[in-house]
């Protein structure tokens, strides 16, 4: 019963403003109806977290999106890729973002995408609260 849009902008990453802020002006989506999913460098992979506003953490492409919306608020879905310094490896961060997942990691990031895809509906709804203690909340493996 809600009309959703998915957007996957084909700009580079660190340009999805273009395509975000575009897309929400022409179809007048107010920023707090907005989810921007995206790679999270300070979760381990396999976590997932939803918030709405805060800061960008460095991400340029969170950097554009802010900046084409006007503001900070909208939804992020964090999804966790952990960081090459707490994976203990000597990669420098431009090369790990770049790069596919390692096998130990692939296995954990798409159990956290599932489990992310559950929320959707109760976002849809207006339920941010439940989707967020769904998502943050341990389920036995």
């Amino acid at each position: 019963g809600h009309d959703v849009w998915l957007l996957q902008p084909q700009t580079f990453m660190n340009r999805s403003g273009q395509a975000v802020g575009a897309l929400a002006r022409f179809y007048r989506i107010l920023p707090a109806e907005i989810l921007v999913v995206h790679d999270e460098l300070d979760l381990a992979p396999g976590v997932a977290k939803l918030k709405i506003g805060g800061s960008t953490g460095g991400h340029n492409g969170l950097k554009d999106i802010s900046a084409a919306l006007g503001t900070h608020d909208y939804w992020r879905l964090r999804i966790g890729i952990g960081h090459p310094r707490s994976l203990n490896l000597q990669q420098p961060v431009i090369d790990f973002v770049l790069h596919r997942p390692r096998a130990e990691e692939q296995a954990p990031i798409e159990r956290a995408i599932e489990k992310s895809l559950d929320i959707i509906p109760l976002l849809c709804a207006g339920k941010p609260e439940q989707a967020m203690h769904l998502l943050h909340t341990a389920r036995p493996a």
